[in-house]
């Protein structure tokens, strides 16, 4: 059993390292997708500013002379804007706010740009890129491509006015305050907001968060727009709300919601993955666990095995009788004789020996010396 929990832990721990992995490889995928999208709409904005900027210039040198760039195959599209700048780059995650505190029809100012100052409703939110579009505000002549034509009504319009977008950045809130000087409602731009509790409970068509919004310092609850609820009409092959709603399945103790074969259909039997077994499946395994065990603890039996068994039992049994009570070793009747013969032997003889044989060497060492002397001065005088 226990390698079958240790196997299903192994798995678990590559399949979580794998999706790690793939969590790691999809942000880096989406950091690169993120990071040309906006090199691409950069690229795009610079080449149409530069190509404004180069006509300018040429329209200020050459004067009367100047082309007319409002002719020819661009006489119905010249001033227009290609379709691509109006779709902004996402965001990266880590860069997103955490809270957005614009919906759709909220009433909202323009603080920055040339349309500074205008006030008007939101029709559409980008949470991705932190956009919005604003009715008639940022409006911008947007040319149709040719693939789009076939599909309008009418195909002869090569523009189209269309509302840019802008940053979340770029616009305030617009509410309704009582002046408490003169107790009438007032427009006034809020300059901060900030998202907190209480969160409500939104139906699953409703496009609004589910936090508060209020105005910063003021702690006044900034009301989200009104929703229209969706009118659903119910068709020929549609069920009707009272038998959705009957209640059709009466529990029971005497008896399961469903059959014990149906949990081996929602899931592989097998798969390495999992955790809870079967009872027949986890006695089989605990009875492989037990005889592993008896296996272990015991060996093959043979007569030489017996009395090598024995032998050695002997062995520890007579060591141990030699022990005292503090566990140490205690010498024998012929050990303890053996010492006392030893300390008490006259050692007075070997010692004696000893001395006679070096007296001895020294005295052939002193002769050896007298001798070469002697030489020595015969050498001299002859």
């Amino acid at each position: 059993m226990q390698r079958v929990i240790q196997r299903t832990t192994s798995a678990r721990k590559q399949a979580f390292k794998r999706s790690i992995k793939a969590q790691e490889r999809q942000e880096l995928l989406d950091r690169v997708q993120t990071k040309r999208a906006r090199k691409d709409f950069g690229a795009a904005l610079s080449s149409q500013f530069k190509e404004a900027r180069k006509n300018r210039w040429e329209d200020w040198e050459k004067g009367p002379l100047a082309p007319m760039r409002d002719a020819g195959l661009d006489r119905t599209t010249y001033g227009g804007l290609e379709g691509s700048i109006l779709h902004p780059p996402r965001l990266p995650k880590h860069e997103q706010r955490r809270h957005v505190l614009f919906a759709a029809g909220d009433r909202v100012c323009v603080i920055r740009g040339q349309d500074q100052g205008k006030i008007n409703v939101i029709t559409q939110v980008n949470r991705d890129s932190e956009t919005v579009l604003i009715k008639d505000v940022n409006m911008r002549d947007v040319i149709i491509p040719e693939w789009a034509k076939d599909r309008m009504a009418n195909s002869n319009i090569d523009t189209q006015p269309q509302s840019f977008p802008v940053s979340f950045d770029d616009i305030r809130h617009i509410i309704k305050l009582e002046d408490t000087e003169t107790g009438e409602m007032q427009q006034v731009m809020v300059k901060h907001a900030y998202a907190a509790g209480p969160y409500h409970e939104r139906s699953p068509e409703s496009k609004n968060p589910r936090y508060t919004r209020y105005v910063s310092g003021l702690d006044i609850e900034i009301p989200w727009p009104v929703e229209e609820e969706p009118t659903i009409a119910d068709g020929d092959m549609d069920t009707s709300r009272m038998e959705v709603e009957a209640s059709t399945f009466v529990a029971s103790l005497a008896e399961p919601p469903m059959p014990s074969t149906v949990i081996d259909e929602l899931r592989n039997k097998y798969s390495k993955f999992r955790t809870r077994h079967d009872p027949e499946y986890l006695r089989e395994k605990m009875t492989e666990d037990y005889q592993k065990q008896y296996r272990e603890t015991v060996s093959l039996s043979t007569p030489k095995t017996e009395f090598i068994k024995l032998r050695a039992a002997k062995a520890l049994e007579k060591r141990n009788a030699r022990l005292d009570a503090d566990g140490n070793a205690q010498l024998s009747k012929e050990t303890k004789s053996f010492i006392d013969q030893y300390l008490h032997k006259d050692m007075r003889g070997p010692l004696l020996k000893q001395q006679k044989i070096k007296f001895a060497a020294h005295q052939k060492r002193a002769k050896g010396k007298s001798g070469k002397a002697k030489k020595a001065k015969a050498e001299e005088a002859s």
